[in-house]
C-alpha cells in the first residue's frame, strides 16, 4: 500500500494555513492555529485517530474566528481526501459513541466520495470567547473537501467543553476505524468498485 500521507496549503486574503497528515503514523501531532480551543481540539481529534497531523494556521480573528475555523474544515478535510487516495482495501465506514463526563455524542462516518452532513449538537448560550457555532462549519467544510458522509448527534450533555470534547474525540475514533487497512478488504470497498 502506499504512503498515505499528504500536505495541503490554503491561503487567501483571510487565512494562511498549512496541514500535514500522515494516517499511518501517529505522531507527531502539533497545532498551532492561533485559537487555542481549536488547537485543543484538532490535538484530541488526532490523538483519538491514531494519526499525524501539523497544522500552522492564521487569520483574520480580529474580526472573528469563522474565516478560520471554515478554512481549517476545508484544508484538513482536502488533506483526509488526498491522504485515503482510492480507498483501497481500507474500512470505508466508520462510527463510535463517545462519552466526555456528562457528554455523550454519536458520530458515524462513510469515506464514500458522497460529501453530507447531519449535524444535530446544541451548546448551552455561553459567555466563552469561542463560538460554539463555528464547529458546525468546521465539520461542514471537512466534510464536503474530504468527501464524506458524516452524521454527528449529541444524545446528551450539559458543559459546552465535554460536549466538543466529545464529539472530536468521537469524530476522530469513528474515522480511525474507517482508514484502518482490513487484510479481508480486497480491493475498493464498494460494489461499484469505485468510490
Amino acid at each position: 500500500m502506499k504512503s498515505r500521507k499528504a500536505a495541503v496549503g490554503r491561503k487567501t486574503r483571510e487565512t494562511a494555513i498549512s496541514v500535514e497528515l500522515n494516517l499511518d503514523a501517529v505522531k507527531p501531532v502539533r497545532i498551532d492555529t492561533t485559537i487555542p480551543f481549536m488547537d485543543h481540539m484538532l490535538t484530541l481529534m488526532a490523538a483519538h485517530g491514531a494519526f499525524g497531523l501539523k497544522v500552522t494556521a492564521s487569520g483574520d480573528t480580529h474580526i472573528d474566528d469563522h474565516h478560520l475555523v471554515e478554512d481549517l474544515g476545508i484544508t484538513i478535510g482536502r488533506a483526509l481526501c488526498e491522504a485515503t487516495g482510492s480507498k483501497k482495501g481500507i474500512n470505508r465506514y466508520g462510527n463510535f459513541l463517545l462519552p466526555m463526563d456528562e457528554a455523550l455524542s454519536y458520530v458515524a462516518l462513510d469515506l464514500s466520495g458522497r460529501p453530507f452532513l447531519e449535524y444535530d449538537v446544541s451548546f448551552k448560550p455561553s459567555k466563552s470567547g469561542f463560538d460554539f457555532d463555528l464547529i458546525q462549519e468546521f465539520f461542514y467544510a471537512l466534510a464536503v473537501n474530504a468527501r464524506m458522509t458524516l452524521h454527528i448527534a449529541l444524545k446528551r450533555g450539559r458543559n459546552n467543553h465535554h460536549i466538543a470534547e466529545s464529539v472530536f474525540k468521537g469524530f476522530g475514533r469513528a474515522l480511525a476505524q474507517a482508514i484502518a487497512v482490513n487484510s479481508r478488504q480486497i480491493g475498493i470497498p464498494s460494489t461499484k468498485g469505485k468510490l
